[in-house]
């Protein structure tokens, strides 16, 4: 990928540099389509000693799409630090090109229902589970994903709806929404 670096009212730093290298090597994990990346660190005035925030921009080009990103956020004193600002503006990127590359490939329903499926596991001790799917399929969630808190509600067999979104360990629940409290006669065969 083409990648562009540009700093501005700071010195070149390689190490600065590297970083930039490594986390824009890391984008084409989540979409080998980018044609061109363009990272442009801002580093406060000079006169100034504190609270002065880097503002990072990325521009990506891909097939059909530009995404722009900006962390120019004057009330996250965290971004101080120039590898902090470079770290939340490459998660921010990589959100939206995996957004971009669910829609390119169709992943994304814009109509319809929600699937349903039923808690196939649970784990309490470490805060996730997975829905069984009538295709067949079990679907991770984390505890933060049910929909008002009952995490510890929930029992194998529950029916709820989800929405799926790709995780990345593969497929997963972005919110859970229970249906119906389990039931012996509820749960599916096969």
């Amino acid at each position: 990928m083409p990648l562009q670096i540009t700093l501005r009212h700071m010195e070149p730093s390689a190490a600065i540099e590297a970083r930039v290298r490594k986390l824009a090597a890391e984008l084409e994990h989540f979409s080998p389509n980018i044609t061109h990346c363009h990272v442009v660190i801002i580093a406060p005035h000079q006169h100034h000693h504190q609270g002065n925030l880097f503002d990072v921009r990325i521009d990506l080009t891909a097939p059909g799409t530009q995404i722009a990103i900006n962390t120019e956020n004057r009330d996250n004193h965290a971004h101080e630090d120039v590898y902090v600002a470079l770290r939340d503006a490459f998660k921010a990127a990589r959100r939206k090109l995996q957004d971009y590359e669910r829609e390119r490939r169709h992943d994304v329903k814009t109509h319809g229902e929600q699937p349903q499926g039923w808690i196939g596991e649970l784990s309490s001790v470490e805060d996730f589970g997975r829905i069984r799917t009538p295709d067949g399929r079990m679907i991770y969630f984390h505890r933060n994903s049910v929909v008002d808190g009952d995490f510890d509600k929930l029992v194998t067999g529950t029916e709820v709806r989800f929405r799926e979104e790709q995780g990345e360990n593969g497929p997963q629940a972005s919110s859970v929404h229970v249906v119906r409290e389990a039931h012996a006669a509820d749960w599916p065969s096969g």
